[in-house]
């Protein structure tokens, strides 16, 4: 861990500030460094002082967190802070550490921190931007004695059946002879997530959650027990 992480808070809410920074009180190495009610007082602290990590709002006065974030100059790293859980993907697609839901416990809030801790000490693996700009956004698939190139913005889900993958694109359905771990390992894990022992779905088509189903256009898909809080985790939630 670095020797010292300097946080800053940004939320309307007097009390959500107290909570978050006994929180950071409670967690070794972090300093806070600026504690703001609004985003235009939060950018003031980020121009004037050294910030690693913002835990930020989005429903605020003048300018909601999700605006406040794409007008940053530097690029600390960002965790939400919200009782929207609607906004999760829009923050994830903006790069954003992780988004906790109110009201939030110390050992999610940690977890959080610990995240953004490892992407601080490894910068060049962590911003989605350069990995977009460098990672494949594709992948090759051979069914039926044909190859088809499938990006990933096309891939919808995938479902394990027998010796065969079904992957199901927004132009159709493919039957590679590969299994849906093997398939797994070639997607970008930021994307793509687990909701099953039989399903990865692209979390960037999801509709809707519903109980222990997630909705993707007309398709319906099983979230199962022991994948339930990995799949949630990967949607901040």
């Amino acid at each position: 861990m670095m020797k010292s992480v300097n946080c800053l808070i940004v939320d309307d809410e007097p009390v959500a500030r107290e909570i978050v920074q006994t929180y950071c009180n409670a967690y070794p190495g972090l300093t806070v460094v600026g504690s703001c009610e609004n985003a235009l007082d939060a950018r003031r602290e980020l121009e004037a002082q050294k910030v690693d990590i913002v835990f930020l709002d989005i429903n605020m006065p003048l300018l909601d967190g999700l605006a406040f974030m794409k007008i940053m100059k530097t690029k600390p790293q960002v965790i939400f802070t919200t009782a929207y859980k609607e906004y999760a993907l829009d923050a994830f697609d903006l790069a954003a550490c992780d988004y906790l839901l109110k009201p939030f416990s110390l050992e999610r809030f940690i977890w959080a921190v610990d995240k953004a801790i490892e992407r601080i000490n490894k910068p060049e693996e962590t911003p989605a931007v350069v990995q977009a700009a460098t990672a494949p956004v594709y992948i090759f698939l051979k069914s039926e004695g044909k190859i088809f190139k499938v990006s990933f913005d096309e891939l919808l889900f995938a479902e394990a059946l027998g010796n065969y993958t079904k992957v199901t694109t927004s132009s159709g359905v493919l039957l590679p002879i590969m299994s849906i771990s093997t398939l797994e390992q070639q997607l970008p894990s930021a994307l793509f997530l687990r909701t099953h022992r039989s399903y990865i779905i692209n979390k960037s088509k999801i509709s809707h959650i519903d109980g222990n189903r997630v909705f993707i256009g007309k398709y319906e898909i099983p979230i199962g027990a022991s994948y339930r809080d990995s799949f949630l985790g990967g949607l901040g939630l």
